[in-house]
């Protein structure tokens, strides 16, 4: 591959100036972003500029290409580096993740993850509303660390009274503005749930008037908010999983909808639970019972889509209906589209989502690539090409938003800078394949959202990463520790996650540490002085 045509003088200039600028606002004037690659989109569709650059004007993109004949403030040169368009995440992760919880600690539902009866009449919540607002702020600074521009939050009510709350989402609000991600929000609401009784049999259960009021409540802050924070934050209609919501709920849903223009995410067709509930309930599967109703629209985005049959895929394609193809979360849990591949080829719209710690979308992509090529039984199904597109056009086509997911004059300037010559990527082939299948989000240099820069070297406007972090694990380890009140029978934390490997008894763990020596040898002593213990319980404190 030929080197850069940019003088290493200027790269060095330009390169120390781009660290000096402000984290969250945008490089004065009109201003240029340089690198090795460029992903452009033309009017002969999507290409890759070798050595050009993005010309950015306030909030939009005004020339992709080679060189901008024009003048501008100053040339930011990235150097060996992808440049292209913010990810559009469809099921963003907005909590501290739980399902990873469940990855080797099975059955499910004895595991937390279906309330007992015993529960339910008494459900709380188990955070704080400092402790909501917190971990919504420090999920969109990850969002944005993976080069995640654009997202509709999700999070979990296994934790919670009920539903989500206004008060959360208006902190969720200003979390957005202040560390500059484009969001879509609408808190989750339901009318029911499944729940365990004595015997350890799922039942549904309902509360109409709860579900309602959710709705409305949702209704209007969604309203409320929508194109605030100079438009950074729009609204949406966040139902829960279509097993917990009933047909008037749902017929409401779509009607505020329509009404006010904004899209559905309606989380179905995703697994077992779901599929015996709704068939239970409807005498068919969720996709065949919402095409019943009338609801299945280009305004709805149905996350995961493993176990839709053939049928519901057709009707997903027949009705405009998007999938946020998930491929992390489901792989973790034994299940895969079937496949990326096959719903493209019968006409259904595919974005991406995260739904799952990391939200690394990069890594998303290579799951979703390697699971399609298994599913599919040959190694030529899809491409990396063609999943970098499902998580940029194909999410900004669901929510009707031409100027997002791409590169091209009159976009928005939501970029991701990615770094192709990280010491881990070796060797380099074609810059989207190696992000893909030699990467993770873990190479994302910056991050642009309307023009601003939210996000570079690892560090996040308006949030101190470090202290977050031992924030989040503090607020994680106390949600851990109340699993036993919402798990069936109630079985100690150390039942419900044991550790990979039987935890070692400390005396045995410090018999194995000495060294051998002969039977008839006396024991040495222990040396007495800092960082030493003269009991072998105690474990000594090293410097």
């Amino acid at each position: 591959m030929a080197a850069p045509e940019h003088a290493p003088h200027a790269a060095r200039t330009a390169a120390a100036g781009w660290s000096a600028l402000p984290l969250g606002a945008r490089p004065p004037g009109r201003w240029a972003l340089a690198a090795r690659w460029i992903v452009a989109d033309l009017p002969e569709g999507r290409r890759l500029v070798e050595n050009g650059e993005v010309v950015i004007e306030n909030d939009r993109v005004l020339w992709v290409g080679q060189r901008f004949p024009g003048e501008v403030s100053c040339r930011y040169d990235m150097g060996e580096a992808l440049v292209g368009p913010g990810f559009v995440d469809l099921d963003a992760l907005s909590d501290l993740d739980t399902t990873i919880l469940g990855m080797d600690n099975q059955p499910a539902w004895r595991k937390g993850r279906v309330w007992p009866s015993d529960y339910a009449v008494r459900a709380r919540e188990m955070y704080s509303p400092d402790e909501l607002a917190f971990q919504k702020r420090y999920a969109f600074a990850q969002l944005l660390l993976n080069g995640i521009t654009s997202a509709l939050p999700i999070a979990s009510l296994f934790y919670r009274a009920w539903g989500e709350t206004v008060a959360e989402f208006e902190a969720a609000a200003e979390a957005a503005g202040d560390l500059g991600l484009r969001v879509w929000l609408g808190p989750a609401y339901r009318s029911g749930g499944v729940v365990l009784d004595a015997a350890g049999r799922m039942q549904p259960v309902f509360d109409e008037a709860r579900g309602l009021a959710g709705l409305a409540e949702a209704a209007a802050f969604a309203e409320r908010v929508h194109g605030s924070h100079g438009g950074l934050v729009s609204g949406m209609f966040a139902p829960d999983r279509v097993e917990t919501c009933t047909e008037p709920l749902l017929r409401e849903t779509f009607a505020r909808a329509e009404a006010l223009d904004m899209p559905v995410r309606l989380h179905m067709a995703q697994g077992a639970m779901e599929l015996e509930t709704v068939r239970r309930l409807h005498g068919m599967t969720a996709p065949a019972w919402l095409e019943r109703l009338g609801l299945l629209s280009p305004r709805l985005i149905a996350p995961q889509a493993t176990v839709a049959t053939e049928d519901d895929l057709a009707r997903y394609a027949a009705n405009g209906v998007t999938v946020a193809h998930c491929p992390l979360v489901s792989g973790r849990h034994g299940s895969v589209l079937r496949s990326f591949s096959a719903l493209k080829a019968q006409g259904v719209r595919v974005g991406m989502g995260t739904d799952t710690a990391p939200p690394d979308m990069v890594l998303n992509m290579a799951v979703g690539l390697i699971a399609n090529r298994v599913a599919e039984g040959r190694g030529d199904a899809g491409s990396a090409a063609e999943f970098y597109d499902a998580a940029t056009l194909a999410g900004a086509d669901a929510l009707r938003r031409p100027d997002l997911g791409r590169l091209a004059p009159g976009a928005k300037a939501d970029i991701a800078v990615f770094d192709m010559a990280d010491a881990l990527i070796a060797p380099r082939i074609d810059p989207v394949q190696t992000l893909i299948v030699g990467a993770t989000g873990r190479v994302t240099r910056a991050t642009i959202v309307d023009g601003r820069i939210a996000m570079r070297g690892g560090e996040v406007a308006g949030l101190d990463l470090a202290h977050a972090r031992r924030q989040a694990q503090e607020q994680f380890d106390r949600l851990v520790a109340q699993y036993p009140e919402r798990t069936w029978q109630h079985p100690p934390v150390a039942e419900i996650f044991p550790p990979s490997y039987p935890l070692a008894d400390p005396r045995s763990a410090a018999r194995a540490g000495r060294p051998a020596t002969s039977p008839d040898a006396p024991a040495a002593p222990p040396a007495q002085g800092p960082g030493t213990s003269s009991r072998p319980d105690i474990p000594t404190e090293q410097p």
